[in-house]
């Protein structure tokens, strides 16, 4: 329900414009608030590939930048952002666990261990000495920047919350993806520190539209899903088979979500816009 508004809203109040780097038209609405407080947060409007973000949210955890080690098996949407020797520079997972010279995810669990009534658990994606700005006012372009560009996680009664802010997000494709992806790293995280799963909240600071998904928009709002709420337990073992990029894992995680998951029909046609 919240996922309809959002594209109705955009379509009927959205401000159109073309994206000078796409080309495309886009309405857009200037900020987005999402919040689920129980269940996995699943769209079931259309059908959402599953493996797609599992596999990739495992790479994420792995801390690899090389889509080659892992996240090829599964899916090639990171290809067109891989350099010549192979590698993501702005992979989300890597950022997190080497590139400012430390591993905040690690560090995270080892302050929610310590700590669980710690407020300081934030993991940054985005290097303002290399994203955005720092390349946007140069003639050097990048491939790709981080969307969702940092997440927070705490705990309260009893129950570990995650929330994530994103600077952009293509609300057809993008959106149910990055959803599905951080709610299962806050499902693992969760069961690795021994906490019941709170609430989920996705932010984004520009929800938009892309020309040619606007017909997709339109047959989302119209149709009505009615299904049973989703739960996801995961292992506390979990985060460690994902460290070491179990593909069993990937398995696993699908097969748990598969069962309960009954979509309406997919859209055919979808394009991503790069």
């Amino acid at each position: 329900m919240q996922y309809q508004k959002a594209l109705n809203e955009i379509l009927s109040n959205g401000v159109e414009e073309v994206n000078r780097r796409t080309g495309h038209k886009t309405k857009t609405t200037p900020g987005a608030f999402f919040k689920i407080d129980s269940g996995f947060p699943l769209l079931t409007l259309r059908k959402i590939p599953i493996k797609l973000f599992t596999a990739e949210m495992i790479w994420y955890i792995m801390g690899s930048r090389m889509p080659s080690e892992f996240l090829q098996n599964y899916t090639h949407i990171w290809d067109d952002f891989t350099n010549i020797n192979g590698v993501v520079t702005t992979s989300y997972g890597y950022r997190w666990r080497y590139h400012f010279g430390r591993d905040q995810l690690a560090d995270l669990i080892k302050l929610l261990k310590k700590d669980p009534s710690s407020r300081h658990g934030v993991v940054v994606t985005w290097d303002p000495a290399d994203d955005g700005l720092a390349n946007s006012l140069t003639v050097r372009k990048k491939m790709n920047v981080p969307c969702p560009y940092t997440y927070v996680v705490n705990i309260t009664g009893g129950k570990l919350n995650m929330y994530c802010v994103a600077r952009s997000t293509d609300m057809i494709l993008g959106f149910p993806h990055d959803v599905g992806g951080f709610a299962l790293l806050q499902c693992i995280i969760a069961a690795y520190l021994g906490f019941k799963v709170g609430s989920f909240v996705f932010t984004t600071a520009n929800a938009h539209l892309y020309d040619n998904h606007y017909d997709a928009a339109r047959e989302l709002i119209g149709r009505k899903s009615d299904h049973a709420e989703i739960e996801l337990k995961a292992e506390k073992n979990w985060f460690s088979r994902a460290e070491r990029g179990d593909k069993k894992l990937v398995e696993e995680v699908v097969s748990k979500l598969e069962k309960q998951y009954h979509p309406l029909d997919s859209i055919k046609g979808l394009k991503i816009v790069l």
